[in-house]
């Protein structure tokens, strides 16, 4: 089963799109437009992790090699480190982006965010059960919700601190939590685990493929950039900077890690590589396989899905790059913004495309992820694509964003 990239950025507000995912205000002001701008260039990035998504599930197996074979790999882990990143920007456009709801307000918007997570839960175990290939991480991602709402009302500073000390720290306790469950007689189990490969609590926390010990700070990050003035360039430069700094930083320093620390690849490799790929391109590449548990040096890797503190620098480096640079493009280049409205489209309705794609792997009886056709994955891109760019031409929102959406006004009840 594959630990590829889902949809994690499942929550987008209706307050995030005022004017319709592909639309832009008829005579407004220049304020106005860079507003519309800067919430379009976030449905753009997740419209392209929509896209990677499926190049994870349903494209070639990026062991094949060559240069499809490297397109692939590109998107792998990478899609869901940028979903779970704009997961973090969605909750701060629920409960108050620049400046945090209070009061009643505020309630019925943590009330918001609360039954989204329950109905992601729920809706995830569902999914689960299906038995698909893919590692639906709809559950996780509502766990992710309910773990970082506490932090809604910080600051940019704060919740960057918080980011970082947990990516420093979190990663090392995950290593030795799983390594302690291992050694346990039976491993995780018993009333912690739900029936048919369902996300029980110990794996939704710590042994699952998304563990949110590891993922949450990705989340806390989009929080910590969605406070920020995004319509000032010099705080889009900076964020590009910053991106490229950090996927430098991860990827490089895992790159240098392994070839300096004594020993290091040659233990990684006495695990085996899981997926045709040498110990040599742990540094970036999932091909390899994940870590051996029994080696501190897996926490040397910047795979996508190793855990590792590396990784998740890398990995967030990288989101906050293309979150920036869909800003920036979408604002300064109305021609462009036309050109990418289908992308946009798909990007506003990113939890109906990711129960289609669940679907269309049931329909077609794709048993194992990745490894299909390219002209298979063409086929799902071309499909959500035209599928929303049709519906968003009479509708505000995707049919099951709506839905979400109706689910939400009992939240209103909250006094």
């Amino acid at each position: 089963m594959t630990r590829n990239a889902d949809d994690t950025a499942l929550v987008a507000p209706d307050s995030a799109r005022p004017e319709g995912p592909a639309s832009e205000p008829t005579g407004a002001s220049p304020a106005q437009r860079s507003q519309a701008g800067r919430l379009i260039g976030v449905d753009l990035a997740r419209g392209l992790a929509v896209y990677g998504m499926y190049a994870a599930h349903v494209g070639p197996d990026p062991a094949e090699g060559g240069v499809t074979g490297h397109l692939m790999e590109l998107a792998h882990g990478r899609a869901s480190a940028l979903f779970a990143f704009l997961a973090g920007f969605s909750i701060m456009l629920i409960t108050g982006r620049r400046t945090p709801r209070t009061g009643r307000a505020g309630r019925q918007a943590v009330a918001k965010v609360v039954i989204r997570a329950l109905i992601l839960l729920a809706l995830g175990t569902a999914l689960t059960l299906t038995g698909t290939p893919v590692e639906v991480i709809l559950a996780f991602y509502g766990l992710y919700l309910l773990l970082v709402l506490p932090l809604y009302r910080l600051g940019a500073g704060t919740l960057a601190v918080i980011a970082a000390a947990s990516t420093l720290v979190l990663p090392q306790i995950l290593y030795v939590v799983q390594g302690s469950l291992n050694a346990a007689d039976g491993g995780p189990g018993g009333i912690w685990a739900w029936p048919e490969g369902g996300d029980g609590i110990v794996s939704l926390l710590f042994t699952g493929s998304y563990p949110a010990l590891t993922w949450v700070p990705f989340v806390i990050a989009g929080m910590a950039v969605a406070r920020l003035d995004l319509a000032a360039t010099a705080v889009r430069i900076r964020l590009a900077f910053t991106g490229v700094g950090l996927a430098v930083l991860g990827y490089g320093g895992s790159w240098l890690a392994l070839h300096l620390v004594p020993g290091a690849l040659s233990k990684l490799s006495s695990g085996g590589p899981g997926e045709g790929g040498s110990a040599g391109s742990a540094w970036w590449s999932d091909t390899w396989g994940y870590p051996n548990g029994d080696t501190p040096a897996g926490l040397l890797v910047a795979s996508p899905h190793s855990e590792t503190t590396l990784s998740i620098v890398a990995n967030a480096g990288l989101a906050i790059a293309v979150l920036a640079a869909c800003l920036a493009a979408v604002d300064a280049f109305p021609r462009f913004h036309r050109l990418t409205r289908p992308v946009i489209a798909v990007g506003s309705m990113s939890l109906t495309a990711y129960v289609f794609h669940i679907v269309g792997i049931h329909v077609l009886g794709i048993e194992e992820l990745p490894g299909s056709p390219l002209h298979v994955l063409l086929g799902f891109v071309v499909a959500v694509t035209v599928f929303a760019t049709l519906w968003a031409r009479y509708f505000r929102r995707g049919p099951l964003e709506w839905l979400l959406g109706k689910a939400t006004r009992a939240a209103e009840l909250v006094r």
